[in-house]
C-alpha cells in the first residue's frame, strides 16, 4: 500500500474559499515582495545602458530608449576593476579562514571538550554582542596600529577571528551533533584537532556554507573599515575603492556610475545561490546509525 506525506493543510482544506483566499493573498504579498527587491537592481542595469542625458532626463524612465553595451566596456576601464575584486576576494579568502580556525576551534572547544567555565565564556562572549561595533573602532585600530599591522590584510584577517555571533552559532550547531561519535573517536585515538576537521567540520557544511555568505557579504560592502586602515590603492576592497572613485567623484557620467555599480551588485546574489543550497541540509547527514 502506498503512502503519502501529509501536508500542513489537507486537500479538502484547500478546497476551502477561505483557505484560498489565504493563498491568493500570500501570493500576492511575495510577488510585492519579489518586486520591491528586483526594482532597484534592475534600474541600476538599465541606468548603466542610457545615454548619459537620458539618465539626467525628468521624469525618468524605466527601460532605456537605446541600448549602449559600450557603457560597460568605458566603465570597466574607468578603474581597475580586476584588482580591485582580486583584493576583495583575497580579504574573503583570509576571513572565511580566520572563522573556520580559530572561530571554529573555538566553538568546539566550548562545545565538546572539558574547558573550565565554559558557561562562564559563553556569556561573556554573549555579552559583547550587546556592545555597540562604533566603540570598539577605535580600539582596534589602536592595537593594529602598535602591532605595526597598518595597510596590510592581516589587519582585517585578524579581527575576523574574534566574531563572538558566528561563535555562538557555531557553539550550538555543534551541540546537536551526537557525542558519540566524537566519543568512539577519541578512543579509536584520534586527537581534538583530528575530531574536529574528520567529525565536526564535515558535519558541519550548512553552517559554514552560511557563514561564507555572511563573510562574503561583509567582505564585499565593507568600506568604512578598510578605508581606515589601508593606504594604498593597490589593496583596497571593491566597496573602498567605489565609494573613493565612483561615489565622491562629481565629473563622472551618472550612466558610467549605474554601469560600475551594476557589475558590482550581481555577483553577490551569484554567491548566494550557490551556497544556498548548503543551508537546507540538516545534521542528519551524519547522524548515527543503531
Amino acid at each position: 500500500m502506498k503512502t503519502h506525506d501529509r501536508g500542513i493543510l489537507s486537500s479538502y482544506d484547500l478546497k476551502k474559499p477561505s483557505t484560498k483566499i489565504f493563498y491568493f493573498l500570500m501570493i500576492i504579498v511575495v510577488l510585492v515582495m519579489v518586486c520591491t527587491m528586483l526594482y532597484p537592481m534592475f534600474v541600476i542595469f538599465f541606468n548603466g545602458l542610457k545615454l548619459n542625458t537620458e539618465v539626467n532626463s525628468f521624469p525618468p524612465t524605466f527601460l532605456p530608449s537605446e541600448v549602449h553595451f559600450e557603457n560597460y566596456q568605458k566603465a570597466w576601464g574607468y578603474i581597475k576593476l580586476p584588482l580591485f575584486a582580486r583584493n576583495t576576494l583575497f580579504i574573503f579568502a583570509g576571513n572565511m579562514v580566520m572563522t573556520v580556525l580559530v572561530v571554529g576551534f573555538a566553538s568546539f572547544s566550548l562545545s565538546r571538550m572539558n574547558v573550565p567555565y565554559k558557561k562562564v565564556i559563553q556569556y561573556f562572549f554573549l555579552l559583547t554582542l550587546f556592545i555597540p561595533p562604533t566603540t570598539y573602532i577605535i580600539p582596534n585600530f589602536v592595537n593594529l596600529r602598535d602591532l605595526g599591522l597598518m595597510n596590510s590584510f592581516w589587519a582585517l584577517w585578524l579581527p575576523a577571528g574574534a566574531n563572538a555571533f558566528f561563535l555562538l552559532l557555531l557553539k550550538s550547531f555543534f551541540d546537536g551533533i551526537n557525542m558519540e561519535m566524537f566519543e568512539s573517536g577519541r578512543i579509536d585515538g584520534a586527537s581534538e584537532p583530528r575530531l574536529f576537521f574528520q567529525i565536526a567540520f564535515p558535519l558541519s557544511v550548512p553552517i559554514f556554507a552560511t557563514l561564507a555568505i555572511f563573510v562574503f557579504s561583509s567582505a564585499w560592502n565593507d568600506w568604512y573599515w578598510p578605508s581606515l586602515i589601508l593606504s594604498s590603492d593597490d589593496k583596497y576592497p571593491l566597496a573602498t575603492a567605489i565609494y573613493k572613485y565612483v561615489i565622491n567623484v562629481r565629473r563622472l557620467d551618472l550612466n558610467l556610475r549605474f554601469a560600475i555599480l551594476s557589475m558590482i551588485t550581481f555577483p553577490p546574489v551569484i554567491v548566494f545561490l550557490i551556497f544556498q543550497k548548503y543551508i537546507v541540509r540538516g545534521l542528519h547527514l551524519g547522524g548515527v546509525k543503531g
